[in-house]
């Protein structure tokens, strides 16, 4: 911690009575002096939510993806910066047949599992045997990455073939993702409940990190595996880790999580909310913004609910929506405006700025147009009636994305302007999700999925995966939009690259010409370091990988 700075923490901690970390007592208890850490190698990561599995296709949920990605080995690697993908425990870029329906796979030898069973070819089909299909009796899903997955071949020890039933153009770069980290045989015999809270130090992995102790809903403890040496050979690090010790502390309130790295009781904390980072960064703390990719964040409707299925009434929605007054009241730069559904790193991006204009006079008479009418002598705030319905509607709060709740708000006093009323559906993540799921109950879904690649338009929009604009009928499986999902099929099963960008491209326009959904931002986590971190790193969707971070001494006085 720099000489200057120091007075200033100390004053501004004192002035707002900021709560510490509290250190949860264990075996081996956290270290709560920076220099001890240090000395150490010993990092502490303050997360804002508790970890709910450790099995790899849930790992896009933040704090899954913390641990998943810091304790397996996937066979590729996709370079955050670049995209471009490596060799991991692949040795090379996989063969692909013509059209995208086999992938062979050569692995390297000698690497084992924390348990010193072996990582070979038969671990790896049956690892991607069930992330391919999921297992309906042990309640482990599929992994939403990997489409039209048939089955994977043992060629020998170290070469397996991967076969699907129709083209699978993301398969190469599924391989790399979180969501596919590779497990011990015996792990991969678990039920849900085995990959859950309470029986984390049972998975069993290859990575440069093993899970030592685990305190339940409150911290997990990785140490540092002695012998991994088999990192991506394009990364910056090679061999062992650099850190003895990764403890990762659920400290759900925002002010914990400052005030324990302000406090120097932390050296990273996740899910820095906008007002802290911009105290931070006045305090001359560095914050890593690292993006998500792939979907931005963006509430989507469910257009097939009556209120929603004439195109007038999404149109006024979206431009009764002040998006930059959001944006600049709640967020900082590190969240830039949203100019497409799709991220505009993201391959295939088209602009679609000119469909989301704010304008509430067009709102209000797209709104009349569409019979929605204020009664005579009506004053501001009156909402809309037609065949004597209120024009009401219901949104979740996307539990796990920065400030929800409060967009929410912001939106309900905009769209309160325009002669609708929203309203916020009350309850958890599980209560959310569920909801989301009942056009009756949510009409308009905010939700992002990250990813860096064509796949992930698919992983929010198609019928069979997250299905957020509820095309897919949940109860009679009817497609209210046939053309969105021959879209979405057609991503999923393009061989030619240059072709399926150019679908990716069209089903932005399709959905931005239909008015489907409003993008808000594109967003990013945010970090906050202690000055004693080193080369922290995050991969192409954001997610914390400690593999190459190391502790310095902290600076004098």
């Amino acid at each position: 911690m720099t000489p200057s700075r120091r007075p200033q923490l100390a004053s501004l901690l004192a002035a707002l009575a900021i709560p510490m970390l509290m250190l949860a007592s264990c075996a081996a208890p956290l270290k709560a002096n920076p220099e001890d850490r240090a000395a150490a190698a010993e990092l502490t990561y303050a997360d804002s939510a508790p970890w709910t599995s450790l099995y790899p296709p849930t790992a896009g949920f933040y704090p899954n993806g913390g641990i998943v990605g810091n304790i397996t080995d996937r066979l590729l690697w996709q370079d955050p910066e670049t995209l471009e993908l490596h060799p991991w425990i692949a040795t090379e870029l996989p063969e692909i047949n013509e059209d995208a329906t086999e992938y062979t796979f050569r692995l390297r030898e000698g690497v084992t599992y924390s348990d010193g069973s072996a990582l070979d070819a038969a671990n790896v089909v049956a690892n991607f045997d069930l992330f391919g299909r999921g297992d309906a009796e042990r309640t482990l899903p599929p992994s939403e990455q990997i489409n039209n997955y048939e089955r994977g071949e043992v060629l020998d020890e170290h070469t397996v073939r991967f076969h699907f039933s129709a083209p699978a153009p993301g398969f190469a770069q599924a391989t790399s993702t979180l969501n596919a980290g590779l497990l011990s045989t015996a792990t991969l015999r678990r039920d849900a409940e085995g990959f859950g809270p309470g029986n984390a130090v049972n998975v069993v992995a290859s990575g440069p990190f093993v899970i030592e102790e685990e305190e339940l809903g409150t911290q997990i403890r990785l140490v540092r595996r002695e012998d991994y040496d088999w990192g991506p050979p394009a990364a910056s690090h090679h061999g062992p880790a650099q850190l003895t010790t990764l403890t990762i502390v659920t400290a759900p309130e925002d002010s914990v999580r400052t005030g324990a790295l302000l406090a120097g009781q932390a050296d990273v904390i996740r899910q820095v909310e906008a007002p802290d980072e911009r105290r931070f960064r006045e305090l001359g703390v560095r914050i890593h913004a690292g993006g998500t990719g792939g979907m931005n964040n963006s509430i989507n409707f469910h257009f097939a609910h009556p209120y929603l299925a004439d195109q007038r009434v999404r149109e006024a929605l979206i431009k009764g929506v002040n998006r930059e007054e959001i944006l600049d009241t709640l967020f900082t730069d590190s969240y830039p405006l949203a100019t497409s559904t799709l991220s505009s790193e993201a391959r295939g991006y088209e602009d679609q700025s000119e469909h989301y204009v704010y304008d509430p006079e067009a709102a209000r008479q797209l709104l009349d147009e569409a019979g929605w009418q204020l009664p005579a002598g009506a004053g501001p705030g009156t909402i809309r009636v037609k065949d004597g319905e209120r024009l009401s509607l219901t949104v979740n709060e996307a539990v796990p994305q920065p400030r929800s709740k409060e967009i929410v708000t912001m939106m309900q006093a905009q769209l309160r302007r325009i002669g609708v009323d929203l309203q916020l559906y009350p309850g958890d993540y599980a209560a959310q999700t569920a909801a989301a799921k009942d056009i009756n109950k949510i009409q308009l879904a905010h939700h992002i999925v990250g990813r860096a690649d064509a796949d992930v338009v698919t992983s929010l929009w198609h019928s069979e995966k997250r299905n957020v604009l509820l095309n897919g009928d949940t109860e009679t499986g009817e497609i209210h939009d046939p053309e969105l999902e021959r879209l979405m099929n057609a991503i999923s099963a393009t061989a030619d690259p240059s072709a399926r960008e150019r679908v990716v491209r069209e089903s932005q326009n399709y959905v931005s010409d239909k008015a489907y959904a409003l993008p808000l931002f594109e967003e990013p986590q945010v970090f906050a370091l202690g000055d004693n971190v080193r080369d922290f790193q995050t991969g192409p969707t954001a997610r914390p990988w400690f593999y190459a971070t190391s502790l310095s001494a902290p600076k004098e006085n």
